[in-house]
């Protein structure tokens, strides 16, 4: 949980362009997750855009499988496809490969962790070179 910086994503329709992207995940006592997505649309000095879906749980086991609704009824699959064991950088993905995040509890990584996570994705057979770095300036 907490707060996760967006290093770099195969962006949907409605982060394209974004900047200082930031995802912020809190556990409800219900079990879902209160999500909170923030970022400054088209440059560093964007409109403010903000989301708030809903995480559910999927995989009871391993918590590595979630729904996420942005819509209802619609629950969007997210996987855990990587998570660092200090919990430092994580991946997001699906099992279409079609969407990635690339997220980081600071808003920089040094350019091997980078490389890491993209070549992990390659290996999982993510199509790199639609992933797109996030700028980040705080």
């Amino acid at each position: 949980m907490g707060d996760w910086y967006v290093i770099a994503n195969i962006p949907t329709f409605f982060e394209k362009g974004a900047h200082n992207a930031v995802e912020s995940y809190a556990l409800d006592d219900d079990g879902t997750i209160a999500t909170t997505f923030t970022f400054k649309a088209d440059g560093f000095d964007g409109e403010v855009k903000k989301y708030t879906p809903r995480g559910f749980i999927r995989d009871r086991e391993t918590n590595a499988v979630w729904g996420m609704q942005f819509i209802w009824p619609v629950k969007a699959e997210y996987r855990i496809v990587y998570l660092a064991e200090d919990y430092s950088r994580t991946i997001i993905g699906r099992s279409k490969r079609d969407y990635v995040w690339l997220m980081a509890r600071m808003p920089n990584i040094a350019d091997d962790e980078y490389q890491s996570m993209v070549s992990l994705l390659a290996e999982q057979g993510y199509d790199v070179t639609r992933i797109q770095k996030v700028p980040q300036r705080w």
